[in-house]
Order: structure tokens, then sequence, then C-alpha cells
């Protein structure tokens, strides 16, 4: 499991959907942290330089950030101007229940996911755009009388169709600007995510990817902010908990997640998740 100084699980979210408006104007001190709900980011100023799975993404106001459930991310704040943005958590169970003609709202993060480019950058009348859509689902969570949940969905909805028709528009050769990688690096996070239950040592890893021991620890470290062995264990004891949820029998779950010792999975999801397997998946 990642050592909890540098990443941790931040965040739990009950309701369809939550909205934050936030503004800082001082220096945080932040850790490399992740989701098991699925987020939109909207900034509105600021300098940032947002960290998502190794890949240091360099926003301005009006770009909107997609952040998949699971995937380790962090902000790095420039502290010389305020930074406000307005940041939505969705619920996975909320946006399935919205799927039409084999259509999900969570489309988005599957093909963000897919092209390992998470933001959308588009024209000023886009920008405004959808300044306006939060903006009004803003004000609806914010008023009272009749029909103010059923209005605040409506905006919600609006929101989600509108990402799920820009997102679709592939514009990351155009982007190049906009972020920085080592394409090794994220060649070898997709192959871990990929296979979990194949051999992911350091010394396994560096031969399949034809470098030496010592670098690939480095570079690993020095790009994404923790080693190669905390993200190995992370990404299994995820893959395990989408297991679960799937029905998947808790045991079985441990050996496809590539756990050796049924002993260091139960420890592992313990610390991630604070509940047994059994627990986690009776809540589902």
């Amino acid at each position: 499991m990642l050592d909890r100084s540098e990443v941790g699980k931040r965040g739990y979210l009950k309701e369809n959907f939550r909205l934050f408006h936030l503004r800082d104007s001082r220096a945080q001190k932040l850790e490399y942290h992740y989701h098991e709900f699925d987020k939109v980011i909207l900034l509105l100023s600021g300098k940032v330089t947002y960290v998502v799975e190794g890949k240091s993404y360099f926003l301005k106001p009006g770009d909107i950030l997609l952040v998949r459930h699971n995937m380790i991310h962090l902000p790095e704040i420039d502290p010389s101007e305020p930074y406000e943005r307005m940041v939505l958590w969705l619920g996975e169970d909320y946006l399935e229940q919205h799927k039409r003609d084999g259509e999900s709202l969570s489309d988005c993060f599957a093909l963000t996911h897919e092209r390992s480019f998470h933001l959308l950058r588009g024209s000023s009348e886009m920008r405004k755009k959808y300044l306006a859509l939060f903006q009004s689902l803003e004000e609806a969570l914010q008023q009272e009388g009749f029909g103010q949940g059923l209005l605040a969905d409506t905006y919600f909805l609006q929101l989600l169709i509108h990402l799920n028709r820009d997102i679709r528009e592939d514009r990351t050769a155009e982007l190049t600007e906009t972020y920085r990688f080592d394409p090794k690096i994220e060649e070898i996070m997709r192959y871990v995510e990929s296979n979990p239950a194949e051999d992911l040592s350091v010394e396994a890893i560096s031969r399949r990817f034809f470098l030496s021991r010592y670098y690939l620890m480095h570079r690993f470290k020095e790009i994404s902010g923790y080693t190669l062995h905390q993200y190995v264990n992370q990404k299994r004891i995820q893959y395990a908990g989408e297991l679960l949820k799937k029905g998947t029998a808790v045991m079985k779950a441990s050996e496809m997640a590539g756990f050796g010792e049924y002993s260091t999975f139960l420890r592992a999801f313990q610390n991630t998740y604070h509940m047994s397997p059994r627990e986690f998946q009776g809540q589902m």
C-alpha cells in the first residue's frame, strides 16, 4: 500500500453529485491522492500545474480537467495568484442510471483515460458555455423552493452531456504545449494498470522496458512522486476493489489482482478501505 504521507484517498461521496466552489490565496501543502469517484475541475483563476498519473498539465483559466476514479493526482499551486476553481464530484451509480442507448455519462472519463489526455481546452465561446453551466448548477443547488433538486439535476445532466460531446473531438495533437510527460514512464504505468497479476517487481519491469534498475527507480519517483513499488500495490488494491464491486469472490479477486499471499491482500485492503473485503462487498 502507498505510504499515506505520500498518497491517500481524499473525500467520500454519498450524494449523486457534489459541487464545490473553492478559493485559496495562500500556499497549501497537498499530497498525492485519489478518489473512488470521477471528478471535473473548472479552473477560474490561478497558476496551477495538475499532475495526473505522472503527466503534468499547465492549466489556464477556463480549462477543464477530467480526473477518473482511482487516478492518482496532485495540484501544484503557484501562490503568487489566488487559486479559484469549481470542482464537481460525480457518483458512478447516478451516472449509470442515466445510461441511454448504450451511451453513458461516464464515457467522457473512459475516453480521456483511453487517450491518456485529461484536459479540455476550448474556444472563448466554449469557456463561457461551461462557466455558465457551472454557475447555473451552483445557483440551483443554493436555491430553495419547488423542484430545487430536479432543477439542479437538469443543469448537472446538461453539463455532462456537453462534456461528453466536446471531449469526443480529440485535440491532443494540437495541445502538446499544455502538458509534459515521460513516454517511457507513462508506458510503464499503463502496463502496470493493465497487467496487475504479472510480475511487477522493479527487476521485472526494468528488464521488460530495457532500463537500468537504478534509473527506473529514480526516474519513476521523479516523474510520479511515488515509488514503483508503492504505485504497483495501490493499483492492485484498486483493481481488487473493482472486482469485488462486480461480485468476484474475495480469494479470486486477491489472485487476479496479483497478490501472492492472501494475508498481504487483507492487510493492504484494510489499510486502504478501512474495512474487510467482505464488508466492502456487502455494501455494494
